[in-house]
């Protein structure tokens, strides 16, 4: 039988130990939710007397709850599946564009490891740290046409690596050309 002022001893006693328990049956992340949602439920019953090992009950109480939670988390997993062709993910949605930033740095970050020690260190200060030409050949101690020579290899080597993994690019060329073939436009609009 457990008293009431012995609930949270015994939770405490035990967390560390719930914990470890858990992991295996969840997503760590979810752990600490669960655990305190264990205590929650204890705390909630009125009558704690037909609690013969309150230890058991936890432990009892926490795999029934993570069991709860991966249940949900199927039924989310499964329906989202089979309602695919509802959901269409816009570009504008700030959480998509903030995992594909974050998806496409990592992707420049092992593009820029796999470049030549020369290369990478030219590419960095150009492009990471704004280094002009000048601060760069005095940096590594090179002329300019090696310089220039590491930095447009570097940059070839990173496009090409990531467009391996399926990363595009906007030419900036492109872009610059529609916004003066609409600039030229609008002169010759207002020229007619």
């Amino acid at each position: 039988m457990v008293k009431s002022g012995d609930t949270l001893k015994v939770f405490m006693n035990i967390k560390a130990r719930l914990a470890r328990f858990l992991v295996g049956m969840v997503p760590p992340r979810d752990v600490e939710d669960i655990i305190q949602e264990t205590y929650v439920h204890l705390c909630k019953i009125e009558n704690k007397s037909y609690i013969k090992d309150s230890e058991s009950f936890m432990f009892r109480t926490a795999r029934n709850l993570a069991l709860d939670h991966l249940k949900r988390a199927e039924t989310r997993l499964t329906s989202g599946v089979d309602n695919m062709d509802d959901h269409v993910i816009e570009e504008h949605d700030p959480t998509y564009g903030q995992i594909a930033s974050d998806e496409e740095f990592g992707l420049f970050c092992a593009a820029i490891r796999e470049l030549p020690r020369q290369s990478q260190r030219a590419f960095i200060l150009k492009k990471v740290y704004g280094y002009s030409l000048k601060e760069i050949m005095l940096e590594m101690d090179l002329g300019q046409p090696t310089v220039e020579s590491h930095i447009v290899s570097a940059t070839k080597k990173c496009v090409q690596y990531m467009r391996n993994y399926g990363v595009e690019f906007r030419s900036k060329k492109a872009g610059s050309r529609h916004q003066q073939t609409a600039l030229s436009d609008a002169q010759l609009g207002a020229k007619k």
